[in-house]
């Protein structure tokens, strides 16, 4: 269910449901256990039917690769399957290899090893293993299977709720708002031609004197920009040609100057940045340091990271309107995917891992924002569409990395709404 707070009201996001029928007849606690518990039994005899399906064509894939040999197994779970599944999945695989004449055991006593990698998209499950013996080249068998109906059902009932904050709307544009927390709660609004002040106040958001942006060139007619806090002073903003940095002790001013510096693709200090092309409305492709090897990426409007482990998957939203992948030595393009140019990254707290906010393609109307997860390389989706009354002009993590603030434009009365947008579990 979405809900959203209005502009100049401190009131608090609050579901609305409709009164029991008191001639309703309720179902006893106890049938209720037995169907929950019916239902949980049916539901796993079903994936464990599916994972022994999926074992068995890729025992048999892994045994033609090794012949009769004794190896080592390692499992991976890049999905969305359980725990307890995937050691079901082990014992499975180690069984019917061993029919097949392949031993499971030690690493130190095996002749080879088969890493399985389990993964999923949004229409299958996919399995690769990587099969090593001796001097031999590396061998890869992938088997895969289309998600059931149950399962799609699942997914579609999405864990996370996204909802919408109106912070502000205006008849000038918003290209970007950074909130400070504390008391009073303050925001600082970037604007095509000033960065304007605000202070929570009995309800409102009261502004302050605007510290004004001159200009030294004709600024690109789709503008955009970023507003980043900082430690040793309060903020940086960027726009195309053009930064500008805050002072650090009150009365609080602003010196601008042109300037080619890359833009912060993330708000901490020292991480990616990415040069933004002085005369148009996205990133040049080339990195500051970099990901990882890689120093350059195809042009693109919006960059998004998802931390791993070891390493971190960056989300960018091409130019050339596909949907690339970097992780620091590959590059990868997902052709099917069809998002919009703005996404940004984000952290709720009740998850593990990080989502991706996304906007919709231009075939929607009006845009819509998506949160969506990355267990493998394919976005999973994990919230409902959040209908925005208008198109989007800009979507930036904010700066605590748990919210996002989205602009667009109005369609009702063509002001520039800014919206910080939360997920909620369970709600």
């Amino acid at each position: 269910m979405l809900t959203r707070n209005p502009t100049n009201h401190q009131t608090d996001a609050t579901a609305i449901y409709n009164s029991p029928n008191p001639r309703m007849h309720l179902p006893s606690r106890a049938r209720l256990v037995c169907c929950v518990i019916a239902l949980l039994a049916f539901v796993s005899i079903a994936h464990a039917a599916d994972w022994r399906q999926l074992a068995a064509q890729l025992s048999s894939k892994i045994a033609a690769a090794t012949g009769p040999d004794v190896i080592a197994l390692d499992i991976a779970n890049r999905s969305s399957i359980s725990a307890a599944e995937v050691e079901n999945i082990r014992r499975n695989l180690a069984d019917m290899l061993a029919n097949s004449g392949v031993r499971v055991w030690q690493p130190e006593q095996a002749a080879g090893s088969v890493k399985v990698t389990l993964s999923e998209s949004l229409q299958n499950y996919v399995w690769v293993a990587e099969v090593r013996q001796g001097t031999n080249e590396l061998s890869v068998v992938m088997v895969s299977m289309p998600r059931p109906e149950s399962t799609t059902s699942a997914q579609n009932s999405l864990p996370l709720t996204l909802h919408a904050t109106t912070l502000l709307s205006q008849p000038d544009p918003i290209l970007d708002i950074a909130v400070i927390e504390g008391s009073p709660r303050r925001m600082m609004v970037l604007g095509g031609n000033s960065v304007t002040p605000y202070e929570f106040r009995d309800g409102h958001w009261l502004p302050g004197q605007p510290l004004a942006i001159n200009h030294a060139r004709p600024l690109p007619r789709d503008l955009r920009g970023r507003i980043v806090l900082r430690k040793d002073h309060l903020f940086d903003a960027y726009l195309p040609g053009q930064v500008c940095h805050s002072t650090n002790a009150a009365p609080l001013g602003m010196t601008c100057a042109g300037s080619d510096d890359p833009w912060p693709l993330q708000v901490e200090d020292s991480a990616v940045s990415a040069f933004f092309a002085p005369a148009r409305n996205f990133f040049t492709g080339a990195l500051v340091p970099g990901i990882g090897q890689q120093k350059s990426a195809p042009s693109f409007y919006s960059a998004a990271a998802v931390p791993r482990d070891k390493y971190a998957l960056w989300v960018l939203t091409g130019v050339d309107g596909q949907l690339h992948l970097l992780d620091g030595i590959n590059q990868q393009t997902l052709t099917k995917i069809r998002w919009g140019s703005d996404l940004a990254a984000i952290h709720v707290l009740c998850r593990v891992g990080s989502q991706v906010l996304a906007s919709s393609a231009g075939n929607d109307s009006p845009d819509t924002v998506q949160a969506f997860e990355f267990p493998d390389r394919e976005p999973v989706a994990v919230s409902q569409k959040l209908e925005l009354n208008g198109n989007v002009t800009a979507l930036w993590t904010a700066q605590n990395g748990q919210n996002a603030i989205a602009v667009f434009r109005d369609a009702d009365n063509e002001n520039y709404e800014a919206d910080l947008l939360n997920l909620a579990c369970g709600q």
